[in-house]
């Protein structure tokens, strides 16, 4: 019998990983995982935490003995960078659409040794997708406000405007939404949402509870249809913020019942 291909002992500094290296059968070679990790919640008993998003424990990632540490985005290049210099591999990642995500579950299946089974897996995913775009031709398209915070107020990213359009909606902000960087998407004039009157508001504000009713306070917020008409909708952060499997599956899904239940009432 032929040894393990790949790495062997794999810190997963943010969910995705985990998620995918799950999903595949791989979860054996995670060592360690990201504290804010809820998928799969099995996780978070079997695995010790050592990092949060914008910051990690070096010392007890370190103690584990990684051979490979895995990230995402240039928000963990400094937690890269230390790793680095104390000898260990690292791979952030810096995928930002729905076809990255894709990819990305490939990918990270290619360098575990598991490559058919994540191919499988991505496809698996993707005709998701087109099966919930199809269930949605035939509806109206609304306009939504996807909002990813409050304080101030942040549109939504690439994949999560691409998930809209998906479960049959239009983003209201795609100019916004090709900004990769949170500070490109705040929005500094509130009004802006007023003018472009989306029918829909998702609110998923990073790990705290979306308020509807503080939302419907704003001023001039009145004259918007989803709030004249009660559309305000939270979308679980864990379900859609996190650039992975989650957003593929159970997000989309959400996103296209909230949908569905407002083509259902024109």
């Amino acid at each position: 019998m032929s040894a393990p291909r790949g790495p062997r002992r794999i810190v997963c500094l943010t969910e995705e990983p985990t998620e995918t290296l799950y999903a595949l059968g791989e979860q054996d070679r995670i060592v360690g995982i990201s504290g804010f990790t809820v998928r799969p919640s099995i996780a978070r008993k079997e695995k010790p935490k050592v990092s949060a998003f914008t910051s990690a424990k070096i010392g007890e990632i370190l103690k584990l003995r990684p051979d490979f540490v895995i990230g995402f985005s240039d928000i963990q290049a400094e937690i890269a960078a230390e790793l680095i210099r104390h000898g260990v591999e690292v791979w952030i990642s810096n995928h930002r659409s729905v076809d990255g995500i894709v990819d990305y579950v490939r990918r990270l299946g290619a360098l575990v040794g598991a490559g058919d089974r994540a191919n499988a897996y991505a496809d698996e995913l993707q005709r998701g997708l087109d099966d919930i775009a199809a269930q949605a031709s035939s509806l109206p398209r609304p306009k939504v406000y996807f909002e990813e915070w409050d304080e101030p107020l942040i549109s939504g990213i690439q994949w999560v405007a691409e998930l809209v359009r998906i479960a049959g909606g239009d983003d209201i902000f795609p100019e916004r939404a090709a900004e990769s960087l949170a500070k490109q998407r705040i929005l500094e004039d509130p009004a802006e949402v007023v003018r472009r009157a989306p029918d829909i508001v998702l609110g998923s504000w990073c790990g705290k509870k979306f308020r509807p009713e503080k939302v419907a306070a704003r001023p001039g917020w009145d004259a918007i249809p989803a709030v004249r008409d009660g559309e305000l909708h939270e979308i679980k952060s864990p379900i859609i913020l996190q650039p992975g499997p989650a957003a593929l599956t159970d997000g989309v899904r959400e996103i296209a019942k909230v949908i569905r239940a407002w083509a259902a009432r024109r």
